[in-house]
């Protein structure tokens, strides 16, 4: 959810159909289409035994007074930071204003810079975190893109062998998928910064902003009820950001990179860090914009993912889904942008044989005890009962299909 003029707060007369598409880019699409991996990523993490294997996709929104307009969203996907194979970064960043497919590709290159510059990361990941945050903003204000009105969300998630850093400015989500039984539960790693949650709208009012609907500042509704119900019921007026005496910046999010106008009424690029630390029961997590999670809760989301053992059909399928639900309630979509991300092998007997299979290719290469141990680390795979794949797809675990 964006400024004013852009995301929610526009008239719209027409709808269209939107299909994923299959080809390459580099995470700064700013274009037309869809960009979507064609094969699943992997990511080692030695330390600890366990693999990451991931798959992004990032779709266009549908505007129909806009045709042509670029997908603000980017993301960024880095994996053996610092040159450390226990070390992974995840990333989406929803741009917004009209610079703001300037903006997200701005933040998606230095935030991951300034971490991976940071001699201190693995020491005090936290304040690595805050420090680069607080210096890409800067650095943004100090450029040639115009971020008075424009600026870009951040959600990212740091892999630090089996613990997860999750950093978040503005309102996009990460959440991460627990198993609880025979359940599949959603944990958000993520708090949405929005004027939604009091502790946001309070500390935004005492920095002079006006905390307002649309239809509060166009008189339609007394401006007195500061009382918005929650994100699910109001989403589609809700409570905005505007100096005290003028009808802008309208920002729906109380934290962001960029947005100089709005920091004045405190806006701000400091991010909220979140810790986990893995366990087996951890399968798989999501970071995405929220042209996803506008209409899905995180649950809904996680409900997709768990359908699919590969990560890119749960991509295309929560994509067309969001679609969908945005022509449902409205004439257009926002961009939509989704990493899913597999914890594989995280189990104790997994990750014995996990890690002496790498320590095997790192030593001779290719051997037939590597064929031996492929299978080992499937095994409590195998045995598991959880539905991380539909019936349709479940004959291929037969075949032990890996990542290459």
């Amino acid at each position: 959810m964006g400024c004013v003029h852009g995301k929610c707060c526009s008239r719209y007369t027409s709808s269209s159909n939107g299909e994923v598409e299959d080809y390459e880019g580099d995470g700064s699409l700013g274009g037309q289409g869809t960009y979507m991996q064609r094969t699943v990523e992997c990511a080692s993490v030695p330390s600890h035994g366990f693999r990451l294997e991931y798959s992004v996709l990032t779709q266009r929104g549908y505007y129909p007074d806009s045709p042509d307009k670029e997908n603000q969203d980017s993301f960024c996907i880095r994996t053996q930071l610092q040159g450390n194979p226990n070390l992974h970064f995840f990333g989406v960043f929803d741009g917004h204003g009209q610079f703001g497919t300037q903006c997200s590709n701005f933040v998606k290159d230095k935030l991951v810079e300034k971490l991976s510059d940071d001699e201190l990361l693995l020491e005090d990941p936290i304040k690595a975190y805050n420090s680069a945050f607080m210096a890409t903003n800067s650095e943004l204000h100090d450029s040639d893109i115009d971020d008075s009105m424009s600026g870009t969300t951040a959600i990212t998630v740091l892999v630090i062998g089996d613990t997860l850093y999750v950093a978040n400015v503005g309102d996009s989500r990460a959440v991460i998928a627990v198993k609880d039984g025979n359940r599949i539960i959603a944990e958000n790693l993520s708090n949405d910064q929005t004027p939604f949650r009091e502790d946001e709208c309070e500390r935004v009012k005492l920095c002079g902003a006006r905390v307002l609907s649309v239809d509060q500042v166009e008189g339609l509704k007394d401006p007195n009820i500061q009382s918005w119900g929650d994100e699910e019921t109001e989403g589609g007026d809700p409570p905005r950001l505007w100096v005290q005496d003028g009808m802008y910046p309208g920002t729906a999010f109380t934290r962001s990179v960029g947005d100089s106008t709005a920091e004045k009424i405190g806006v701000i690029a400091v991010p909220e860090v979140l810790t986990v630390q893995l366990t087996p029961g951890h399968l798989f997590f999501v970071v995405a914009s929220d042209g996803v999670f506008e209409f899905l809760s995180s649950q809904a989301v996680v409900n997709m993912v768990a359908r699919y053992k590969d990560p890119r059909d749960a991509c295309a399928a929560i994509a067309a889904e969001s679609y969908k639900l945005w022509l449902e309630h409205e004439n257009r979509t926002d961009d939509i942008t989704i990493i899913i991300v597999h914890i594989k092998y995280l189990s104790e007997a997994s990750s014995f044989y996990m890690r002496l299979k790498m320590k095997m290719e790192a030593d001779h290469g290719n051997s037939p005890l590597l064929d031996v141990l492929n299978f080992l680390v499937e095994i409590p795979i195998l045995m598991s009962n959880t539905p991380l794949f539909s019936t349709f797809d479940s004959w291929k675990l037969l075949s032990f299909s890996r990542c290459p």
